[in-house]
């Protein structure tokens, strides 16, 4: 799984770089409307699905974790997209549940990761953070459109900043090996 992530490093910081991009904009553009926020999340779930679902195609052995978390991401995603009009409370549900689940998984991916590097918690922190948001738009779904918006913004930069670090990490392993 190591030498996967470590030569497809570009991947993880592709994705890093979108979620922040997708963070971004929800900070500069705080009056974006419902119907755009279901767009770019629907977009941002599938783009990330796919690349969760290729890595764990092209990784040799058991990686299932990345594979369902792909399958997530997609399904996440197309509901999004087949249904525009979703009311603004299950569209916090889906969020949360999404969040919650890839989290999940990426806790358990960077456990196995971390079998592998020493000391490896990036993944893991970032399991920790999905599952955590996951878990504070389930507790305060009332807090309004906007600080929603907010939270979902904050925690694509996160996401992304802590993928594009991971991403880099891996690369410079994949130079130490080479």
């Amino acid at each position: 799984m190591l030498q996967l992530l470590a030569r497809r490093w570009w991947a993880l910081a592709l994705r890093g770089v979108i979620a922040v991009l997708f963070g971004l904009l929800t900070f500069f553009i705080p009056g974006v409307t419902l119907i755009s926020l279901v767009l770019l999340f629907g977009f941002y779930a599938i783009l990330d699905g796919i690349f969760d679902i290729v890595s764990a195609m092209k990784a040799p052995g058991h990686h299932w974790p990345l594979l369902v978390e792909g399958i997530v991401g997609i399904v996440a995603g197309i509901v999004t997209f087949m249904w525009p009009g979703i009311t603004a409370m299950f569209l916090l549900y889906l969020i949360a549940l999404w969040a919650i689940l890839t989290g999940v998984l990426e806790i358990v991916a960077g456990i196995r990761l971390r079998e592998v590097i020493a000391n490896e918690m990036l993944l893991i922190l970032m399991g920790v953070i999905s599952t955590l948001f996951g878990i504070l738009i389930i507790i305060f779904p009332g807090a309004g459109a906007l600080a929603i918006i907010i939270w979902i913004g904050a925690y694509a930069v996160v996401f992304g900043i802590i993928l594009i670090v991971l991403a880099f990490r891996l690369r410079s392993f994949r130079q130490l090996e080479a």
